[in-house]
């Protein structure tokens, strides 16, 4: 049986270095092996004309020193956590895929190498997000925070209960609290619509109905972790406004791969991706187990 891992991706950047970390403590917290990966691609211009190894051998030592660096971050904040390093030939994106194969999580940083100032999310770690078929978490906003509570947006979507026990799992490990939250557009009556905005209608009929439906969602996770504080939270307006919000206040947020009516494993819903590039603490998107490679 193949040993999986917590794959963290590197490239040397300051925000890689802050995925390292969060990784390295993830690793820990788990008493998992953690892999630092840094995908490059060698073909330079001048390599084209070089007759022996001399670019390549550049290119090498140079990824070599980028994972070292890593080995240093992960090291200052999980003295004990197990590592091994490697260095990947090849097309990062579709090398850090391939290695999220065989991996227990994919960590990523919020920004790479070459991209422009203006991106809020590089495109080598969207890429990964988005297809890589583990879990993953893109690291983002206050990166290195250890406290708050951690946050899961819930929606009516088949993977709730995964997305929520994700979250459970994740805040008993932390010793965090957890809040839940249900995002839902109420219906509300056709001669208000223009008159006055749906988010500040007061249905309360509607409210006691969505909430029932939440508790009745946490209920069975809330056994599993008695320990675990919760608290739930109804809003009229959109998840990805809410989550925004109580991202600054939370030390991570976990949400699903996909929303409602989005064909499986194409994309993700258009509530994470705004998450992604907005969220001020790292983004956990749950996604089901794989099963073990023998």
């Amino acid at each position: 049986m193949t040993t999986r891992a917590i794959i963290v991706a590197t490239d040397g950047t300051a925000s890689a270095e802050a995925a390292v970390r969060w990784a390295a403590r993830e690793a820990d917290r788990r008493d998992a092996l953690l892999r630092i990966v840094y995908a490059y691609d060698w073909e330079w211009r001048e390599a084209r004309f070089d007759s022996g190894n001399q670019y390549v051998d550049i290119a090498r030592q140079m990824a070599e020193a980028v994972t070292a660096t890593g080995f240093d971050q992960a090291r200052k904040v999980a003295p004990d956590v197990r590592i091994e390093m490697d260095t990947l030939m090849g097309h990062a994106a579709a090398q850090l895929l391939a290695a999220a194969e065989r991996a227990e999580l994919m960590v990523v940083g919020n920004r790479g190498r070459g991209g422009f100032a203006s991106l809020l999310l590089g495109s080598v770690s969207q890429r990964v997000a988005v297809h890589a078929p583990c879990p993953v978490v893109v690291v983002r906003g206050r990166d290195d925070i250890t406290s708050g509570p951690v946050a899961v947006g819930v929606d009516d979507s088949a993977a709730a209960d995964h997305v929520v026990g994700t979250a459970f799992e994740a805040a008993a490990g932390r010793g965090a609290a957890l809040a839940v939250v249900r995002a839902y557009l109420p219906v509300v009556p056709l001669w208000l619509t223009s008159s006055v905005p749906a988010t500040d209608v007061a249905v309360p009929d509607q409210d006691a109905s969505e909430r029932d439906r939440l508790d009745q969602l946490v209920a069975p996770w809330q056994a599993k972790y008695p320990s675990v504080s919760v608290s739930t939270m109804l809003s009229h307006d959109s998840a990805a406004a809410t989550l925004t919000g109580i991202s600054h206040r939370a030390q991570l947020l976990v949400t699903g791969s996909h929303g409602r009516g989005v064909m499986a494993g194409a994309v993700l819903g258009s509530t994470t991706l705004q998450l992604l590039h907005h969220s001020d603490c790292p983004v956990y998107i749950a996604r089901p187990p794989q099963r073990q490679t023998v």
